[in-house]
C-alpha cells in the first residue's frame, strides 16, 4: 500500500506541469462556436507516440475452469443471495468507531447482525454441521472401539448364516467399490488444486514482472507525449504563418470573388461583355473602314465611266435627232417610224446618278484616327485593376502580418517555457528507480515465498495422503477379500488371504475415525474462509461492484465525500471515483481524463488562454482594406469609346447610295434598243434614211461594246456595284448599334466602380471575419487535438487497472479458487467416508475367520 501511495505521489507531481493557475486567472479563451462555423482545413498533427504494454490480465484456466465453476455453482446453492452492498456500507458507517460497551445492543445493530446472519445463512449451516462432524466423529469411534471390545457393533467374532448372504456381501463390495471411487476422485481434485496453486506461482512472477514493466513504459513514454503535443503547436502555427504569406491571395482572393459574385453581379457580366462588344466593334470600325475605302473606290469607278458614257449617249442621241428631222421622215409612209423613233430617245441616258453621291473622306480620316488607338488594351486595364486585388490586400496587410507573426512566436516559447518550469524528467527517473527498487525487493521474497509454498504443498499433501491411507485400505482390503473369498469355506474355516482383506478393511475404518475428524476441520476452515473470500471480494471484484462500496460517499472517512480526490488532491468533493477511474483506465484512456486532473491542473484552459491571445484577434479587428481608389477605366478609355462612338459614319446618307445602287446604268439596254433600231429600220424604204438608221444603231452597238461590255468582262462596275451595296448595309447596321453599345458599356463600367467604392465594405469585413475565423480555426483544431490525445493517448494508464486485474487473478483465480476447489473435494471425501466406514464394517464381516459358526441339527449348513 505505501508503495503504490508514492506512485500515486509521484504521478499526480508529473501531471503537475499541465497547469499553472495564475495564467489561468488571467487570461480567456474567446468563444468556441463561432469559430468552429468557418470552413477550415484539416491539419494533420500526426500521431502521439504511444506505447504498447506487455501486461495481458486475462486468465483461462483451461480443465480447472471446470473445476471452479463447479464450486462457483455449489457456493450460489449455499450463498445465492445478491451482493449486500448496502448492508455492509450500513455496518461500516454506523461502526466506523468500533463498537464499545453495549453499543451491540442497539437497535440499529441488532438489525445489522440478522441481516448478515441471514445473508450468512448457508455458510452457518454447513459450517455448524461441520462443526458437529468434527465434534462426534471422535466420539462415535471412541464408543465404536468400546462397543467392539465388549463384542458388539460387530465386534463379536461370530457370523450369522442367512440366506441372502452372497446378496449382501455382493451389494456391501460394490457400494464400498463406488464408494472408493469418488473418494479418490475427491481426493485427485484436492490434490489438483494444491498443485495448481504451486504452479500459478510462477505466472504470479510473470505478471508482477510485466506490470513493473508497463509502469516503467508508462513513465518512460509520457515526457515523450508530452514533447509532442507541445511540438504540434508549430504545425498550426506554420499553417497560419502559411496563410498569413498568401493573406493577398486568401483574403484578396475571396474579397474579389464575393465583389464578383455577390456583391457586385453585374460587374462580372458588364467587363466580360465590354470585352465581346468592344472586339465587336472593332471589327465592325475594320469592316466599316474597308467598306468606305471601297465606297470611295466605286465612286470613282462610276464617276468616270458613267461621264464618258454619258458624253456618247448625249451624242448619239443628237445625232439620231438630227436624222430623224431629216425631209425623209416627212413621207407619210415612214412619218409614224420616225415618231416612234424620236419618242425613245429620251431613253439614251444614264439610269443612276454617282456624281451626286456624299463624299465619304471625312468618316474614313476618323475611322483611321480611332483604330490607331488599342481600345482593347484600355479596357484590359480595368480588368487587371479589379484582379489586382490580392496584391492590393497584401500590400495593405504587411504590418499587421508582421504583428501577427511575433505574437505566434511569443505564444510558442510560452508553451515551451511553460513544460520547461516542471522537473518531469527528474521526477519520472525518480520513479522508473522507485520502481526497480521494487521490483528488487520483491524479487527479493521469492525465495521466502517459493519456502513457504513448499510448505504449505507438503502439509497439504500429507493431507491428501491420509484419504490416500484410508483408500489404500479399502481397495487393498477389497482385492484380499475378493480374492481370498471362498464360498465354500466356512466362516471358520476362511483362508488367510479373505482373513487379511478383512482387517485392512477394519484397518481402513480405524484410521477414517482418526482421520476424519481432522480433515473436516482443515474443510470448514477452508470453507468459512475461502468461500466468504469468494462472495465478499472475488465475485465484487469481478463484476465491480466491490467499487461501489469504497466510491459511497463518507464511506472511509465521516468527513470526506470521496476518498479518492481526497487523498490524492486534499478536494474530497471532486467528482471522482475509483470505479470511474478503473473504467478510464481499462478502456486504456489518458490519466488526465481518468483522475480527472481538468479539475486542479487544467492544461487546457492554460492552452487556449496562450494560444487564443486576445491581442491577436484585437490585430485583426483592425483589418481595413480600402478599395475606393480602383478604377475599372480610366478617362482617357472613356474618352477613346466616346470618339469611337462618334466617327460620324451615322451621319452618311445611306438611302441615297442605296437608291442609285438599284438602279442601272442606263435607262435601256443598249443593245436591245439597237436591235430594235434595225428592225424599225428594216421597215423603211430602202433609201439614205434607212442607212441612217443602221448606222445609228450600228453607232449605239459600238457604245455598248466599246464601253458597257468592256465594263462588264472586267466586273469592274458589277464588282464596283455589289461591294458598294454590302458596305452600304454594314454602315447602316453598325451606326444604328454602335453609339447605343458604347453608351451602355461606359454606364455598366461607372455602376461597377460605384458598388466597388460604396458598398464593398462590408465585403471587405464579412470576408476578413472569415479569415480570422479560419486563422483561428487551425489553433482550435490543435486545442482540441490537445484536449483528445491528453484524454485518450498520453500517458495511457492501462497498467493502473491491469494491476487490480492482476491481483484479482492472483488473489481470487490462483489462490480462492484452489483453495475453494481443495475443501470441495476434501470436503467430498469427508462425506463419503461414513457410508465407507459403515460398508468396510459390513464388508469385512465377510472376509474376516470367525472364532464360532452356527452348527445345524441336520448336518445341512446354510452358507451366506
Amino acid at each position: 500500500m505505501d508503495m503504490w501511495w508514492k506512485v500515486g505521489l509521484v504521478l499526480v507531481m508529473f501531471w503537475g506541469l499541465t497547469s499553472s493557475e495564475d495564467r489561468e486567472e488571467h487570461r480567456e479563451s474567446p468563444p468556441r462556436t463561432a469559430m468552429l462555423r468557418a470552413p477550415v482545413e484539416t491539419l494533420d498533427f500526426g500521431f502521439v507516440p504511444s506505447v504498447v504494454y506487455e501486461t495481458h490480465a486475462y486468465y483461462e484456466p483451461g480443465p480447472m475452469g471446470i473445476l471452479f465453476h463447479m464450486v462457483h455453482a455449489f457456493l450460489y446453492v449455499v450463498q445465492p443471495n445478491p451482493f449486500p452492498k448496502d448492508l455492509i456500507v450500513k455496518m461500516v458507517q454506523q461502526n466506523m468507531g468500533g463498537i464499545k460497551g453495549d453499543d451491540y445492543k442497539k437497535p440499529e445493530n441488532v438489525v445489522l447482525l440478522l441481516q448478515t446472519i441471514y445473508y450468512e445463512l448457508g455458510f452457518i449451516v454447513l459450517s455448524v454441521l461441520g462443526v458437529f462432524f468434527v465434534l462426534l466423529m471422535p466420539i462415535v469411534g471412541l464408543c465404536f472401539c468400546v462397543c467392539r471390545c465388549c463384542e458388539n457393533c460387530g465386534g463379536e467374532m461370530h457370523q450369522r448364516q442367512k440366506k441372502n448372504g452372497d446378496c449382501l456381501r455382493g451389494f456391501y463390495m460394490a457400494t464400498l467399490i463406488a464408494t472408493s471411487v469418488f473418494l479418490a476422485v475427491g481426493v485427485t481434485v484436492a490434490y489438483v488444486a494444491n498443485q495448481n496453486i504451486t504452479s500459478q506461482i510462477k505466472s504470479t512472477r510473470r505478471l508482477v514482472s510485466t506490470n513493473i514493466r508497463d509502469l516503467k513504459a508508462f513513465a518512460n513514454y509520457t515526457p515523450a507525449q508530452i514533447d509532442y503535443l507541445t511540438a504540434q503547436y508549430t504545425t498550426a502555427k506554420n499553417k497560419v504563418l502559411s496563410d498569413l504569406d498568401n493573406i493577398g491571395t486568401l483574403l484578396g482572393g475571396q474579397i474579389h470573388n464575393k465583389l464578383e459574385s455577390e456583391v457586385v453581379p453585374a460587374l462580372d457580366h458588364a467587363l466580360r461583355m465590354t470585352a465581346v462588344k468592344v472586339e465587336s466593334a472593332i471589327k465592325a470600325m475594320r469592316e466599316t473602314k474597308e467598306s468606305l475605302e471601297s465606297v470611295s473606290t466605286s465612286l470613282e469607278t462610276l464617276q468616270e465611266g458613267t461621264g464618258r458614257l454619258q458624253v456618247s449617249l448625249q451624242s448619239e442621241r443628237v445625232s439620231l435627232s438630227n436624222t430623224l428631222n431629216d425631209w425623209a421622215c416627212s413621207n407619210e409612209d415612214v412619218t409614224h417610224t420616225c415618231n416612234s423613233i424620236r419618242g425613245t430617245l429620251n431613253q439614251l441616258a444614264l439610269s443612276a446618278n454617282f456624281n451626286g453621291l456624299p463624299d465619304v473622306e471625312a468618316p474614313l480620316a476618323n475611322l483611321d484616327a480611332v483604330l490607331k488607338t488599342d481600345l482593347s488594351n484600355i479596357v484590359q486595364k480595368g480588368y487587371s485593376s479589379f484582379n489586382d486585388t490580392p496584391q492590393l490586400v497584401r500590400e495593405q496587410t504587411k504590418g499587421i502580418v508582421s504583428e501577427v507573426k511575433g505574437l505566434l512566436d511569443k505564444s510558442g516559447a510560452e508553451i515551451i517555457g511553460f513544460t520547461k518550469m516542471f522537473p518531469v524528467e527528474p521526477a519520472l527517473q525518480n520513479f522508473s528507480k522507485f520502481l526497480t527498487d521494487s521490483q528488487k525487493n520483491i524479487e527479493a521474497y521469492y525465495p521466502q515465498i517459493d519456502q513457504l509454498d513448499f510448505y504449505r504443498w507438503i502439509g497439504c499433501v500429507l493431507i491428501c495422503c491420509l484419504v490416500v491411507l484410508v483408500l489404500a485400505f479399502n481397495f487393498l482390503g477389497l482385492l484380499c477379500g475378493s480374492c481370498g473369498y471362498d464360498k465354500n469355506s466356512t466362516p471358520t474355516t476362511r483362508g488367510c488371504l479373505s482373513n487379511t482383506g478383512g482387517n485392512l478393511l477394519m484397518a481402513s475404518v480405524g484410521f477414517s475415525f482418526i482421520f476424519s475428524w481432522v480433515l473436516m476441520g482443515v474443510v470448514v476452515t477452508t470453507f468459512i474462509v475461502g468461500g466468504n473470500i469468494e462472495k465478499l471480494v472475488c465475485e465484487p471484484l469481478a463484476n465491480r461492484q466491490i467499487f461501489k462500496i469504497i466510491d459511497t460517499p463518507y464511506m472511509v472517512h465521516p468527513t470526506k465525500k470521496n476518498f479518492l480526490p481526497g487523498m490524492l488532491f486534499q478536494d474530497p468533493n471532486i467528482d471522482l471515483t475509483i470505479g470511474s477511474m478503473y473504467r478510464d483506465c481499462y478502456e486504456n484512456n489518458g490519466l488526465y481524463s481518468a483522475l480527472q486532473l481538468e479539475t486542479k491542473f487544467n492544461f487546457n484552459k492554460f492552452l487556449n488562454a496562450t494560444v487564443f491571445n486576445p491581442e491577436i484577434g484585437d490585430i485583426f479587428n483592425n483589418v481595413n482594406v480600402d478599395l475606393q481608389g480602383m478604377l475599372l477605366l480610366e478617362q482617357e478609355g472613356k474618352d477613346n469609346l466616346i470618339d469611337f462612338a462618334n466617327t460620324g459614319i451615322g451621319d452618311i446618307d445611306y438611302q441615297a447610295y442605296l437608291t442609285e445602287v438599284n438602279k442601272g446604268v442606263t435607262v435601256v439596254d443598249l443593245l436591245s434598243y439597237a436591235n430594235e433600231l434595225d428592225a424599225q429600220a428594216d421597215n423603211l424604204p430602202r433609201g439614205a434614211l434607212e442607212n441612217a438608221l443602221k448606222g445609228h444603231a450600228s453607232s449605239i452597238r459600238q457604245i455598248h461594246k466599246d464601253q458597257v461590255v468592256p465594263m462588264e468582262q472586267a466586273m469592274k462596275f458589277v464588282k464596283a456595284r455589289s461591294n458598294l451595296n454590302q458596305s452600304i448595309r454594314q454602315l447602316e447596321k453598325t451606326s444604328r448599334e454602335l453609339p447605343v453599345k458604347v453608351t451602355n458599356v461606359l454606364n455598366a463600367i461607372e455602376a461597377a466602380e460605384y458598388l466597388i467604392s460604396n458598398n464593398a465594405s462590408h465585403v471587405v469585413k464579412q470576408e476578413s471575419d472569415k479569415f480570422i475565423k479560419k486563422i483561428i480555426g487551425y489553433f482550435s483544431q490543435y486545442t482540441e487535438w490537445v484536449k483528445h490525445s491528453l484524454a485518450m493517448e498520453v500517458a495511457q494508464c492501462k497498467p493502473i487497472s491491469n494491476i487490480v486485474d492482476s491481483a484479482e487473478i492472483v488473489a481470487c483465480s490462483f489462490i480462492v479458487d484452489s483453495v475453494n476447489t481443495f475443501w470441495f473435494g476434501l470436503g467430498g471425501c469427508c462425506v463419503l467416508l461414513i457410508p465407507s466406514i459403515i460398508m468396510s464394517v459390513k464388508l469385512a464381516k465377510f472376509y474376516r475367520r470367525m472364532d464360532t459358526e452356527d452348527v445345524f441339527d441336520d448336518g445341512s449348513e446354510n452358507w451366506s
